[in-house]
């Protein structure tokens, strides 16, 4: 009883955990890749990945302590995946920091990206432009913008969640 409580998380960290699981939930869908053509590859996973986790790091910013503490624990978990499927696929414990680190460029450089196209918003051109770079990188991108339309009706799906429901770890996406 006295360990079960000790070594139970945190309610943030499991509402942290538990919207990863709704990430990877989402992430996973066949509409992404067979009716939006993000490449099933494990780079376009990582692009479908990192798209869901700044989409609700950008509907918990600014919301309070509270929400705060809950990215963070979103993030963590994020990286914690990332270091594990590293692993899962091979790669050895010397080379998992660089890659890491890389891993790690690559997602700050993808919200500071995503922080600005959903500024400029309504108009989605840097937002497609920006897929083109990296969900559909190495093709054509010629979905950009059925993509970029699904983002941003994704986008406004989170922000009409009531945000007590997203900190219990409870995310409603759009339908496909």
């Amino acid at each position: 009883m006295f360990l079960d409580r000790l070594f139970r998380p945190k309610a943030p960290q499991a509402a942290g955990r538990a919207l990863y699981a709704a990430v990877v939930s989402r992430s996973r869908r066949t509409e992404l890749y067979d009716d939006l053509g993000v490449p099933d590859t494990v780079e376009g996973r990582f692009e479908a990945y990192t798209l869901h986790v700044v989409l609700l790091l950008d509907r918990l910013r600014g919301q309070g302590p509270h929400a705060v503490e809950i990215s963070q624990a979103l993030f963590d978990t994020y990286v914690k995946a990332l270091d594990d499927a590293l692993r899962e696929m091979g790669v050895g414990d010397l080379s998992v920091g660089r890659k890491m680190r890389k891993l790690g460029e690559a997602f700050y450089g993808r919200v500071k990206s995503y922080e600005s196209a959903f500024a400029a918003l309504p108009d989605a051109g840097e937002l497609e432009a920006l897929l083109k770079r990296t969900a559909y990188d190495g093709t054509d991108g010629a979905a950009a913008p059925r993509l970029a339309r699904h983002i941003i009706a994704e986008r406004a799906a989170l922000a009409a969640n009531p945000l007590n429901r997203i900190c219990d770890g409870h995310v409603d996406w759009t339908a496909p």
